[in-house]
């Protein structure tokens, strides 16, 4: 059985007061989700496949789609009759879904991590969960065991021949890239100490001084926090000897006040950072009642701030981070930052425009701001949480002007949403569009169960909904080769004139939907810039609710 709505619904200003709905919007939406199908998420991944073929059940698979969409989440929910507190303590796996020609196949492997070994051996749970899992005992069994299990679920990422599964907390572990089979804990060729932090949520920078780099970073937090920013080649350069995967710069800064970073926004000369006004009180860590997110806690009267932080390659490298008051709220995510004189809408960019100025241009931040931190008490049940309770995640623009030292805010959106991006070959640059995972209304937190394409200049939206009985992950957009046309999906042939670059929402947008129909894992391809869907394909896998995936190309 496939999704049974796939509707599309189109509009003009999306919840900003500007002009009124076109006649195609679709109403206030009057069916609301259904818990029990929600619920039905939640669960174990039964079975390890290699390569099945897969054919959609509904539309056609593009010809011109190519490559492997990476999935990473949480797969491992329950484990001797103990489960997660937080569906984040679930132990990483990975989903490979590869396109060819019009064609799919489907492989996925759990990451054997040392605690998953472990774990698998003993059929119980031997570690404590950073969002409050705890092991079988009460807190005799729980108190002073601070070993936290590095679970590698939330994001998967290729850099040179290595697949590499995220965990912010810890290393990297390296995947091959075909089967998925685990190497083991990589530290990306000394690059990293044994168990040093590395961020799940690299930024990919398109090119904006030459070549395409990854740019990441790890934190040290504390009294006083250090955050390692990273930049590594991602392909082989022959005329400078550079391999893909190598280091190419690094600097550390210090900052006062305990950090707790998920994701991180670039620009051409800029690593922006917002450190949320958090407290962490670890007690009820180390005394075995809490896990370690759960002692974290909103500061009262406290400032969140931006941080950022001058990268090596750009007009600025070398000189000190700025610090910048930013407004109230907690962010998980970014959509994307840009500089204004460098590439304002409706101009065209110039990444090395800035060199000319040895004063700083306003940044803007496009993030998903949420009123406070949202948290599962110790005695809550995931599966059993009050939406209505807990602050939804709204999308807002920041200008930053450095000159001041001031930040003025926009809310882009009313709309409930998370997982949001852009065009890859835009980061860093003004955008005019971008994607994101939603909920079915319009105002108010539920389960995320539409894709939004969001005009980031005039507010139109185009949502692709999977309600009432289909809940979204994350959406993953992937641009069309410039080398081919929406038309004929045909390669250019040597000699013939050069295409233009494709449109910036010219493309694909892959989406893993949980079907509560018949329990199990749909994946849904939509044209980027109608939002028409344009192919379901259900799998023969039940994958919980993931977390951050990537596309490669080839």
């Amino acid at each position: 059985m496939t999704l049974a709505s796939g509707r599309q619904q189109v509009s003009s200003a999306d919840g900003r007061g500007a002009s009124a709905a076109t006649p195609a919007q679709t109403a206030e939406p009057t069916l609301r989700y259904n818990r029990a199908d929600w619920a039905s998420g939640f669960r174990n991944v039964g079975q390890e496949l290699s390569n099945v073929p897969l054919k959609a059940s509904k539309g056609t698979i593009p010809a011109d789609l190519n490559g492997t969409l990476y999935r990473n989440g949480p797969g491992r929910l329950e484990r001797g009759g103990h489960w997660v507190h937080h569906p984040f303590d679930g132990d990483g796996m990975i989903t490979a879904l590869r396109f060819e020609a019009g064609g799919l196949n489907l492989t996925n492997r759990f990451v054997r991590t040392e605690g998953w070994l472990a774990e698998e051996k003993a059929g119980k749970p031997l570690y404590r969960g950073v969002f409050g899992t705890q092991k079988p005992g009460g807190l005799l069994a729980n108190a002073f065991d601070v070993r936290l299990k590095n679970i590698a679920n939330t994001h998967v990422v290729k850099l040179g021949d290595q697949l590499l599964a995220l965990w912010e907390a810890s290393s990297p572990h390296a995947l091959d890239p075909e089967t998925l089979d685990t190497k083991g804990i990589s530290l990306l060729d000394g690059v990293l100490k044994a168990g040093e932090a590395f961020s799940a949520h690299p930024r990919f920078d398109p090119g904006h001084h030459g070549e395409e780099r990854m740019v990441t970073f790890g934190v040290k937090s504390g009294p006083r926090s250090t955050i390692r920013l990273m930049e590594f080649a991602v392909a082989d350069d022959p005329a400078t000897g550079v391999k893909a995967g190598q280091l190419l710069s690094e600097r550390s800064d210090s900052f006062g006040g305990f950090a707790f970073l998920h994701d991180f926004a670039i620009t051409p000369n800029w690593a922006v950072f917002l450190q949320n006004a958090i407290a962490f009180n670890p007690l009820p860590f180390l005394l075995g009642q809490k896990g370690a997110a759960q002692c974290l806690a909103s500061k009262p009267g406290g400032q969140a701030q931006f941080w950022l932080i001058p990268r090596d390659s750009g007009a600025f490298a070398g000189q000190p981070p700025r610090i910048v008051p930013a407004p109230e709220g907690f962010v998980f995510h970014h959509l994307n930052a840009w500089e204004e004189a460098i590439d304002s809408p409706g101009t065209s960019s110039n990444p090395q425009g800035a060199a000319a100025s040895s004063t700083p241009c306003p940044i803007v931040v496009e993030s998903i701001f949420y009123a406070d931190f949202p948290t599962i008490g110790p005695d809550t049940d995931f599966r059993t949480i009050d939406f209505d309770l807990i602050p939804e995640g709204l999308l807002e623009r920041c200008r930053i002007d450095l000159g001041t030292g001031t930040v003025s805010t926009e809310r882009l959106s009313e709309r409930c949403c998370e997982f949001a991006m852009v065009n890859p070959r835009r980061e860093g640059l003004s955008c005019r569009y971008g994607w994101m995972a939603v909920a079915e209304r319009e105002t108010g937190n539920d389960p995320l169960q539409a894709i939004k394409k969001l005009d980031l200049i005039s507010g139109e939206r185009r949502v692709w909904s999977a309600a009432p009985r289909g809940f979204v992950s994350e959406p993953v957009m992937v641009p069309r080769p410039a080398t081919t046309t929406a038309s004929s999906g045909r390669s250019a042939a040597a000699g013939e004139p050069a295409k233009p670059e494709p449109a910036e929402d010219d493309g694909w947008v892959l989406c893993m939907v949980w079907n509560g129909a018949r329990c199990a894992s749909d994946l849904v391809i939509l044209d980027a810039a109608s939002m028409e869907e344009l192919a379901v394909v259900e799998l023969p896998l039940a994958i919980p609710y993931g977390l951050h995936g990537s596309f490669v190309a080839g």
